[in-house]
């Protein structure tokens, strides 16, 4: 794969080395530590986690030294921070989770980092920020901060900035919320930088980052007899370029492209990406596993990928009749679709995305495999985030999922496979070919192999 350095895996081949886990190895997990969301920055430099229990742990990338050139820039923990708490809605009589559905980063323009969190009602703008200097010399407060007797100031004093150890402060600088009925499943930042819509079950909003109290509907699917409900919107992103472009998947497995220049209401449409479906292969789970459960717009803008429960299709904006790339994630578990159902796996939300180049794509699947994608040999290779291969520099070898017959010495049987131990959520860095791979309540950081 030709990938942002030269090649994907160094060369030709996808050659990954484990770099890094955090997590904690308990095999009893806490809900709370489940990691629901993972996101690069726009340089690769920080990369967020947000968990069930509401927190989003920031990770930093350590500068690299010559003593330590193998390691490439470890990333180390830089701030931590609770940014949702559970809520009680009294009205509906329901509670509201304080688990992180997505985090999304805007471009910096300053020496502090601004992020977007959000769970099922409640969108929060975090601005992350670093102090080493503090004020002293007040002149109406003492060192420890208790005012002082104004009588007994008998001198003017002008405070001095002095030296402190460093402290990364994270502080909420806006609230959006009450303005979602239905669970939020996406935020994305438009790419004016002043814009983002939020998409929940039934409805899109477009917010401006300063104005918290009003945002302007953009797409409403509910129906006037919510009997007559037949999809929902489960992914909404914005185009990387055209600031008036958004898309909006499906749970019928089909992809809206909208214009808001057309109206100030996107109940129409200017595009419709569906592919026919083969009357032969008809099931009573094919309605289920073509639900799109993420969409994401290549870098160029050129290109989109959705996911749904079996394959990854890759759309040209231009050709709305069908895919023009189509991967087969996990096609082995078709015969298993019965029991998927009955343990509700069938209806997990696994998310893809694109390395810097657009030349591959990555998702996740079940027994904590992930898939990757060539663009351009068509080649695909299966990986595994697991603690036994996680030594420092250990080459990842690939796995082969056997679907009958005689199983060959480093296959593992379909029967075999893990279905509590899953990879949802997986980013790639925007520039290097390191990737983030959520696995339970452990992320698992990996590189291509150093030649």
């Amino acid at each position: 794969v030709q990938g942002p350095r030269g090649g994907v895996g160094g060369g030709n081949d996808f050659q990954w080395c484990f770099s890094q886990v955090k997590g904690a190895i308990d095999e009893d997990v806490a809900e709370a530590d489940i990691i629901s969301t993972v996101e690069f920055n726009c340089s690769g430099e920080l990369l967020a986690t947000g968990d069930k229990g509401g927190r989003v742990v920031i990770f930093q990338r350590e500068q690299e030294s010559k003593n330590r050139l193998l390691s490439r820039g470890e990333y180390n923990v830089y701030s931590t921070f609770q940014s949702h708490e559970p809520e009680f809605d009294y009205l509906k009589s329901l509670e509201i989770e304080e688990k992180i559905n997505k985090i999304r980063w805007l471009p910096q323009q300053n020496a502090a980092h601004f992020l977007l969190s959000a769970n099922d009602k409640t969108i929060k703008l975090w601005k992350i920020s670093e102090r080493d200097k503090r004020a002293e010399g007040y002149n109406l407060k003492d060192e420890d901060g208790r005012l002082r007797d104004q009588f007994r100031i008998t001198t003017l004093r002008v405070p001095v900035l002095m030296p402190m150890d460093l402290m990364v402060e994270a502080s909420p600088r806006r609230i959006f919320a009450n303005a979602h009925t239905y669970h939020i499943n996406s935020i994305s930042v438009n790419s004016d930088y002043e814009t983002y819509l939020s998409a929940d079950d039934l409805r899109i909003n477009l917010w401006h980052l300063e104005i918290t109290d009003r945002s302007f509907n953009i797409v409403d699917i509910k129906p006037a007899n919510m009997e007559e409900l037949t999809e929902v919107i489960t992914a909404a992103e914005c185009h990387p370029h055209q600031c008036n472009v958004f898309v909006y998947s499906s749970s019928k497995g089909t992809i809206r492209l909208c214009d808001m220049r057309a109206a100030a209401l996107c109940d129409r449409h200017s595009k419709f990406f569906e592919e026919p479906e083969d009357p032969s292969s008809r099931s009573f789970f094919s309605e289920i596993i073509s639900s799109i459960s993420d969409v994401k717009f290549s870098h160029s803008g050129r290109y989109m990928m959705t996911r749904d429960y079996l394959s990854v299709k890759v759309w040209d904006l231009n050709m709305e009749n069908r895919p023009v790339e189509t991967y087969q994630v996990h096609e082995y578990l078709r015969s298993k679709l019965c029991s998927l159902y009955e343990n509700d796996c069938i209806f997990d939300k696994f998310e893809c995305c694109w390395n810097g180049s657009d030349s591959a794509i990555m998702t996740g699947s079940y027994n904590n495999f992930f898939r990757m994608f060539d663009r351009n040999t068509r080649r695909d290779i299966t990986l595994e985030a697991s603690r036994e291969n996680s030594k420092p520099r250990a080459m990842l070898k690939p796995r082969k999922v056997c679907t009958g017959g005689k199983r060959k010495k480093d296959e593992i049987s379909v029967d075999s496979l893990d279905f509590n131990k899953k990879i949802l959520h997986t980013a790639w860095h925007p520039k290097e070919n390191v990737i983030a791979v959520a696995a339970t309540n452990n992320l698992y950081i990996f590189q291509d192999k150093i030649n």
